[in-house]
């Protein structure tokens, strides 16, 4: 938290005009008062509050307290357990409203998908931070604008390839580590296309994009990359035949 603060101290040029907020909840947040207290928050339009307590109790209350009602919402939890429903709909006020999840490893990622999107958050995407062959952390994005889902992949592509850590696809079965890359290794897209394609008999290039931007850990463009490998290999077939792979083109297995 105090990193963070620091970087909005020392980019406020970037939102003069403006009023950041910083609210910090949690059960006991005595350490993160001590670590505040070494940050100078004095920037023109920043505010923090920390209030000890749970977050799930006085989440909707602290948030209307500061004003947040109707404006921009970003909610990042790192905890042990993820957010109960009282906390994501609190969050869900918000206009827009996002959330960041940090959850332990062998989180039921399906479950939380599910949660987030019947609480107003359609578009959710999950990476495993992974070291090794064993279950590694979960990041979660929840958000209802495509913008923001395709800026948190390209940023997630764009983390430096030597910060030690290798993303895993939730949705992949062979596990497959994937080295952080401009130009990720496209095994495991492959093959989760290939399984939807297989359960629901055909599907537009649209509706593959979308799949793969909002159920895997790849990008949009990623998905039409790979989708031109398997046309040319002859393992998917298109309708129609000819033209450009445009978004109506549909795809079938073959």
């Amino acid at each position: 938290m105090g990193t963070a603060l620091r970087v909005f101290v020392e980019q406020s040029d970037l939102v003069r005009g403006r009023e950041l907020t910083v609210l910090v909840l949690g059960d006991d947040t005595t350490g993160v008062e001590q670590r505040l207290a070494a940050v100078d928050v004095s920037a023109p339009g920043l505010n923090v509050h920390v209030a000890s307590g749970g977050t799930d109790v006085r989440l909707s209350v602290a948030l209307k307290a500061v004003g947040a009602v109707r404006v921009p919402v970003l909610g990042f939890f790192d905890a042990e357990h993820a957010p109960g429903p009282d906390s994501i709909a609190a969050l869900a006020a918000g206009k827009p409203a996002e959330i960041l999840l940090v959850l332990p490893a062998g989180t039921d990622v399906g479950s939380r998908r599910a949660a987030l999107r019947a609480a107003g958050f359609p578009l959710v995407a999950a990476v495993e931070l992974a070291s090794g062959e064993e279950p590694g952390e979960l990041l979660i994005f929840a958000t209802g604008l495509g913008k923001s889902l395709e800026g948190f992949k390209e940023t997630l592509w764009a983390v430096d390839e030597f910060a030690g850590v290798r993303y895993r696809d939730p949705g992949d079965p062979e596990r497959h580590l994937i080295d952080i890359s401009l130009n990720p290794h496209p095994g495991p897209l492959r093959r989760e296309l290939l399984a939807h394609l297989a359960e629901t008999g055909s599907a537009t290039v649209t509706e593959l994009r979308n799949f793969a931007l909002t159920e895997t850990v790849y990008r949009a463009a990623d998905a039409t990359r790979v989708l031109q490998t398997l046309l040319g290999s002859g393992v998917v077939g298109r309708d129609p035949e000819q033209g450009r792979l445009g978004g109506d083109v549909i795809i079938r297995p073959l």
